[in-house]
């Protein structure tokens, strides 16, 4: 039970700091409404979408026996791409921000593990702590509204292939719900492949 609590609060908190690498870097290119709504802060109250971070994480514990992977999603941080300095790549700075810190968090702990003697208890906390920060910075790469990566590609698209982002904003949704159902544990995979690759110790859990 401490573990599956752990878990939930993991992944909400990769949510979160996700959002607001978000929110910080487009302050930084000049948009302010982030900040103007109170949005970037660590609060989790700010953050909480009833379903996506509460509801679909629990029914996922569920269905899988409290085994994961477990997925969910924060309420996103409000940008106005009008406000960037940088027009032309602004959007996709913003966008790279949120996996970017996921990944960086979730280097730094496998770091920790592979030079640090961990007891067993903090061993199992830090690689819970990487591998969900892993998952969440692949998972929001996948090309797919309203995913970052889907903004991404529409920052890299030249004009003659608009059709794609078109097809993409019909159909990502569907692809989405596919892949959280059928798809999910192929990107637990990876992640716990980047986790190896870092850490040195395969993800036991």
């Amino acid at each position: 039970m401490e573990l599956t609590i752990f878990t939930l609060i993991v992944l909400l908190f990769s949510i979160i700091i996700h959002e607001l690498a978000h929110g910080s870097v487009a302050l930084y290119l000049g948009d302010p409404t982030a900040k103007v709504r109170g949005r970037l802060t660590l609060n989790p109250l700010k953050h909480l979408d009833p379903f996506g971070s509460i509801v679909l994480p629990l029914l996922m514990l569920l269905i899988t026996f409290g085994r994961g992977p477990v997925f969910g999603w924060a309420k996103p941080v409000p940008i106005n791409p009008n406000n960037f300095r940088d027009k032309r790549w602004g959007s996709l700075k913003v966008a790279a921000a949120g996996p970017a810190v996921n990944f960086f968090v979730a280097i730094i702990f496998a770091l920790l593990i592979r030079f640090l003697n961990l007891p067993d208890s903090f061993f199992l906390f830090f690689s819970i702590i990487a591998i969900y920060n892993f998952l969440w910075g692949i998972f929001n790469l996948l090309p797919l509204p309203p995913f970052d990566g889907s903004w991404i590609l529409f920052s890299l698209l030249p004009e003659k292939w608009q059709g794609v982002r078109v097809f993409l904003q019909e159909y990502g949704l569907i692809i989405i719900l596919f892949i959280i159902f059928f798809g999910l544990g192929l990107l637990a995979k990876a992640a716990e492949f980047l986790f190896y690759l870092v850490s040195g110790q395969p993800f036991l859990f």
